[in-house]
């Protein structure tokens, strides 16, 4: 990839996309006289402005292979931007599934005590479940809940949810942690997750985790609703949440 342009922000623009390429990862850098060919400079310009980033920590040089790659600080101003640009370019997608489904939808994220409800959208319906944002509720009894832990592991899902009181939750919702795992890995195994009367008696849900840059799950769609309107197409309406969430997805992927 060549950028044009004669400016050093140009250089150094060329510079750090190049080395955020895949096959950069894939040989863990690149080096000197590797990049300047790829951005189109010649090699003391490149090395000057490799040794700046290098400095202000945007770039680290491997010791033994002497090859440039990105540094962490990267990925974490990355991660940190994540968020904001989730927010901005959630919305449309929430209509269109409102559009779809005609229920209430939902974007959440974890929280450190449950699911945090960032953004909500509903249909004109008289009848329709609760907007909550800014309102956190339980991992234990909601597809969210489910949905944001696909990525953890069975020890660390134990330990969030020591503490939950399930017997305070609606009918359908598990018994226990053992029950709730078993249902985690039947939803992981489907690409998402349903909740019949768990959270609250009458209501349902279906929800898709959306993963960022990295394919980590940093948020989830969901769709809840009466269970008399939503209960019989339940599991069909996992899966038109299922592609909202892949698309939400890929545009965090930048695709």
């Amino acid at each position: 990839m060549v950028v044009r342009g004669s400016s050093s922000a140009h250089r150094t623009l060329a510079i750090l996309t190049t080395l955020g390429s895949k096959e950069a990862a894939e040989r863990g850098g690149l080096g000197v006289v590797e990049i300047a060919r790829r951005v189109g400079r010649e090699k003391s310009q490149v090395s000057r402005a490799l040794k700046t980033l290098d400095a202000e920590g945007f770039v680290e040089r491997d010791r033994e292979s002497m090859l440039y790659r990105l540094s962490w600080q990267v990925f974490t101003m990355a991660a940190n931007a994540g968020h904001p640009r989730l927010l901005a370019v959630a919305p449309p997608v929430l209509r269109r599934l409102v559009g779809v489904l005609g229920e209430r939808v939902h974007l959440t994220v974890l929280s450190h005590d449950g699911v945090l409800t960032v953004l909500s959208q509903g249909p004109a319906r008289t009848v329709q479940a609760a907007g909550w944002v800014g309102r956190v509720t339980p991992l234990h009894t909601t597809s969210s809940g489910r949905a944001l832990l696909f990525d953890h592991g069975d020890e660390e899902v134990a330990e969030l949810l020591a503490g939950s009181q399930f017997a305070s939750a609606g009918p359908g919702a598990p018994a226990g942690t053992e029950e709730f795992l078993a249902r985690l890995a039947e939803a992981r195994t489907a690409g998402y997750a349903l909740a019949r009367e768990e959270f609250e008696a009458g209501l349902v849900g279906a929800a898709a985790p959306v993963r960022d840059f990295r394919g980590q799950v940093m948020a989830a769609l969901n769709v809840s609703a009466p269970a008399n309107r939503m209960g019989r197409d339940l599991d069909a309406a996992g899966r038109v949440v299922l592609s909202a969430a892949r698309q939400l997805s890929q545009s965090m992927a930048g695709c």
